[in-house]
């Protein structure tokens, strides 16, 4: 692999090649090495087939219409979740006290900064607090890779320096979802899928690091819509722990609910990846996102401004409950959702709101029996340790305590109707607001945004184009009784950006375009895409990123093949 040429195929003799599209920046050899990328090869060789037909099973499942009318618990799994006798394997070493975890992204800063915030433990983010772009994608392994061998450090555009303390928390990484791919890495002309990279390169450079060190590699999985994509990881596992001799059951992963129909699995997800099993986590934001796309071509299942809907809302107060209640029963940790508020130094207001709601939101969970829960900022680690500490005292955990009050039923967990709140038009203007900046953030390499003192990622921002495509298709009332339209929107959408560009530098001007585009490309079109990264990914960060290597030309209509 040379920066001269990056379109270099890198393999190994016994196994496939891959074909690397992207720069190589300084480093980056260290960790697109020819044995990692044979690893990860030989991963999507092995899985990519099945992982297509899952999605392509999802598509048929949103294609068919109405995919919310057909949800429910399923009748074919019904043994598993009658037989009272298994279990997941016990928490593992470095995850048996996590009443306080951290996330966001592998920026080096984000690193230091995690890994000295006092959580129990750090989601390093590959995922919705990335954006995928090839130098993030390889220089978060390369953050990771340093933290994990004890050298890591930071300094700012000031030349303050930041160094990593003694007591650091225990890592956990999240790859990205199935439904993303790796454009940059190719086998067989085909991309590779970007949840197979992130783990693949992560897990070659570092499993054995880990275990040495006391831990081992544990993940979180994203966005899973069924207990076969569960299974599906599961068997990446196997695969890949007996592959560089990694003894079996050494892996551990949490899963995010935060879908829908994974809602109605819980069970059965956890059974699939029973001996690889750390709990279920509530991913908040992408299960309202979710709940909005199940239910999009239903008026009764409008759900009001953003800002409205909670965990205490009955239909997420009901999947709280039940998680917990799956997850104890089954001897695995359930862990709470995000607190995305960021304190502002410059706000003393702003800030002891925000530690007030978390320290409301994190009681609440620890009350439920969720055994810890998430926080987007250091600042927040001690109010969610807090919380916890005052119901589980010494302990690490609340395994050992049962829900036998909650049976949640199918028409709780879907009972939007009784939210409550209101539509009104300054909330369709901040969801409108906060999409072009988190957007605008997006294509420029940044995938976590502080807006408002809330730290957006790619779920918050997926309810907030997603609510105002469900308010226009519905012709919903605000409640002063304007009817969003079209027209109202494209105003609304001329109105911010105007203000927007007006404080805008040149590329901030051309972020905010592309940003524009995005939006109306995932919202303002009849049949909604199911995420907008996909749009946004392939437009803004491959094909503009491939045009500056070289590797496509700009023609008259377009990006083409060079």
């Amino acid at each position: 692999m040379t920066s001269a040429d990056p379109r270099t195929d890198t393999g190994t003799d016994s196994g496939p090649a891959l074909q690397v599209r992207g720069e190589q920046l300084p480093r980056f050899d260290e960790i697109l090495t020819p044995e990692a990328l044979g690893f990860v090869a030989a991963l999507a060789e092995r899985f990519r087939g099945r992982r297509d037909e899952l999605l392509q099973a999802r598509a048929d499942r949103y294609a068919a219409g109405r995919p919310g009318d057909h949800l429910g618990f399923r009748e074919d799994t019904a043994a598993v979740r009658d037989d009272p006798s298994w279990r997941v394997a016990p928490p593992a070493p470095g995850l048996e006290d996590r009443r306080a975890e951290m996330t966001g992204p592998t920026t080096r800063k984000m690193v230091v900064n995690a890994l000295n915030s006092g959580a129990r433990a750090w989601m390093a983010d590959f995922e919705d607090a990335t954006s995928p772009t090839w130098f993030n994608v390889v220089d978060g392994q390369l953050n990771l890779f340093d933290a994990i061998r004890g050298q890591v450090d930071f300094t700012d555009e000031r030349g303050k320096r930041y160094a990593v303390g003694t007591e650091t928390p225990t890592i956990m990484v999240r790859p990205r979802g199935w439904h993303l791919d790796e454009d940059h890495l190719v086998l067989d002309g085909t991309p590779v899928p970007g949840s197979l990279v992130d783990f693949g390169l992560y897990f070659f450079h570092n499993a054995q690091a880990l275990i040495d060190s006391g831990a081992g590699p544990y993940f979180y999985l994203p966005k899973l819509e069924s207990h076969l994509e569960a299974r599906l990881w599961n068997d990446v596992f196997t695969f890949a722990q007996e592959r560089l001799g990694v003894p079996y059951g050494t892996v551990r992963a949490t899963c995010l609910i935060e879908t829908t129909p994974a809602a109605f699995e819980m069970e059965e997800i956890l059974y699939e990846l029973r001996d690889h099993s750390s709990g279920l986590n509530a991913g908040r934001w992408d299960y309202i996102f979710s709940m909005i796309k199940n239910f999009a071509e239903d008026a009764g299942h409008v759900l009001p401004d953003r800002s409205q809907v909670t965990m205490t809302s009955p239909f997420m107060a009901a999947y709280a409950n039940l998680l917990v209640k799956t997850c104890h029963a089954r001897g695995a940790h359930a862990i709470g959702g995000m607190a995305a508020f960021v304190p502002s130094r410059s706000n003393p207001a702003a800030t002891a709101a925000a530690l007030e709601k978390t320290t409301a939101d994190k009681s609440r969970e620890a009350g439920l029996g969720f055994d810890g829960s998430w926080v987007a900022h250091p600042a927040l680690v001690q109010t969610c340790l807090d919380a916890f500490v005052a119901v589980l005292g010494d302990r690490p955990n609340q395994l050992e305590r049962q829900r036998p009050d909650v049976a949640v039923t199918r028409e709780e967990l879907v009972d939007v109707a009784t939210t409550g709140g209101e539509v009104t038009v300054d909330g369709l203007r901040t969801n409108v607001r906060i999409s072009l900046e988190y957007l605008s953030a997006w294509v420029g390499g940044a995938g976590a945004v502080a807006i408002d003192n809330l730290m957006e990622d790619a779920a918050t921002v997926e309810i907030s184009r997603m609510q105002v495509w469900h308010w226009l298709r519905h012709g919903v009332r605000t409640a002063d009784g304007t009817r969003v339209t079209e027209d109202l929107v494209r105003s609304v959408l001329d109105e911010v950006v105007t203000t927007l560009a007006a404080a805008a530098d040149e590329p901030g001007g051309a972020r905010l375009a592309a940003a524009r585009e995005v939006f109306e490309q995932t919202c303002l079109v009849g049949d909604w895409p199911e995420f907008f990264t996909g749009y946004a990914y392939e437009h803004f960060l491959v094909q503009q990123g491939l045009v500056q290597q070289g590797l496509v030309q700009q023609g008259t209509s377009g990006t083409v093949p060079a």
